[in-house]
C-alpha cells in the first residue's frame, strides 16, 4: 500500500471519539489540520452528551460517518472513506470494556482494503510485555494481543502507542485508587516509593497520536511515549505535590505482599485496577526496558511542548 506522505493532511477516521481520550484525538486531528472523520454509531441512541460532543465536533470541520459494530458493511463503507483508522476504545473493567469488539473493526478494514494505517486502542503498558500479567486484568493486555495478531494476519499496516499512565487516573491523585483528586493529608506509597513511572497529560497522547499516524517513521513501530520529565517514581510525584501546596503528607508505606493480601475479596474491577498498580509500582513495567528499536514519541515531536506533572498538579492547588 502506498504510505501517506509525511506532512500531507489525512483522512482520518476516530472510532471512540466520544470518549475520554477519543475526544482529545478527534481535537488534535482537526488542530494537526487532517481531514478528520468520527465514527457515529446508533447505539449511542439518546445519549445527549454524546450527541452534543459530536456536533461540536461537526461545528469544528470533523465529519460524522454513521456506522456499527452490529453491521459489519456499514464499518465498511465507513472506512473506505479514510487513510487512517485510529481506534480510542476503552480498555478498562471500570467502564466500559470494549477492546475486543475493534476485531470487527480489524475485519472492516481488511475487506476495505485501502486503509493505509490503523492505531488500535493501546496507549497504556506495551501488551508484548505483559504475559506474565496476573488475572483478571491480564485479559486487558490477552485481549490488545489478539487485536495485535488480527491485524497482522490481515496484512494492516499499524502504528502501536504505548507506555505511559495517564495523568487523569494516576497523576492528579499522587497514584491513590479510588480517587481522581489529591489527598489532604495522608498518602499510601507503593513499596520504597522509588520504583520510575511515565506519566502523561491525556492532551498531549492525543497530540502525539495525530501526529503519528501518518509518519513514515513510525510506519510499522511501537511507538513509546515517554516525556523524560515526567518519567517520575511515586515520592518523586508526591514531593512535586507537596513543594506546591507547602505542606508535607503523612506517608504509609505499603509493602507489595500487603498490596495483594485481600485482593481476592474484591470485585473483578477492584482486582484488575491491583494488578496494574501493582505492576506499574511495584514491578516498573513502563520502565524496565529500552525502546530499542522502536520510537520514542518526544524525540520525534520535539515542537509538542508536553505537559509536565508540576504544571498538571497545579490545577489542584
Amino acid at each position: 500500500m502506498k504510505e501517506t506522505n509525511f506532512g500531507e493532511k489525512t483522512r482520518v477516521l476516530v472510532v471512540g471519539g466520544t470518549g475520554s481520550l477519543g475526544r482529545r484525538i478527534v481535537s488534535a486531528c482537526l488542530a494537526e489540520g487532517h481531514e478528520t472523520y468520527v465514527l457515529q454509531r446508533p447505539e449511542i441512541g439518546v445519549d445527549i452528551e454524546k450527541v452534543q460532543l459530536l456536533l461540536s465536533f461537526k461545528r469544528l470541520g470533523a465529519h460524522l460517518v454513521e456506522g456499527s459494530f452490529s453491521d459489519h458493511q456499514s464499518l465498511v463503507s465507513a472506512v473506505k472513506q479514510v487513510d487512517v483508522v485510529v481506534s480510542a476504545m476503552s480498555g478498562v473493567h471500570f467502564r466500559t470494556h470494549n477492546i475486543p469488539v475493534q476485531l470487527k473493526l480489524v475485519a472492516a478494514i481488511k475487506e476495505a482494503g485501502n486503509v493505509k494505517r490503523f492505531l488500535p486502542s493501546e496507549f497504556g503498558m506495551d501488551p508484548s510485555r505483559m504475559g506474565h500479567a496476573m488475572p483478571p486484568g491480564r485479559e486487558t493486555f490477552d485481549q490488545k494481543m489478539e487485536i495485535r495478531n488480527a491485524i497482522k494476519a490481515a496484512g494492516i499496516s499499524h502504528t502501536y502507542l504505548v507506555g505511559a499512565c495517564f495523568a487523569a487516573y494516576f497523576g492528579g491523585n499522587l497514584s491513590q485508587m479510588g480517587t481522581l483528586f489529591p489527598p489532604k493529608k495522608k498518602v499510601d506509597i507503593y513499596g520504597d516509593g522509588n520504583v520510575k513511572v511515565v506519566f502523561v497529560d491525556e492532551d498531549d497522547m492525543a497530540k502525539y497520536t495525530a501526529k503519528t499516524l501518518n509518519d513514515p517513521r513510525t510506519l510499522n513501530k511501537t511507538v513509546y511515549v515517554r516525556p523524560t520529565d515526567n518519567i517520575l517514581t511515586q515520592m518523586e510525584l508526591v514531593q512535586i505535590w507537596e513543594k506546591l501546596t507547602g505542606k508535607e503528607l503523612e506517608k504509609t508505606y505499603v509493602s507489595g505482599n500487603d498490596f495483594l493480601a485481600d485482593i481476592e475479596d474484591k470485585e473483578i474491577s477492584h482486582q484488575a485496577g491491583l494488578g496494574h498498580f501493582y505492576h506499574i509500582y511495584y514491578e516498573g513495567c513502563l520502565t524496565d526496558h529500552e525502546v530499542g528499536d522502536d520510537e520514542e514519541a518526544t524525540k520525534l515531536y520535539p515542537d509538542v511542548k508536553y505537559k509536565r506533572m508540576d504544571e498538571y498538579l497545579n490545577i489542584f492547588v
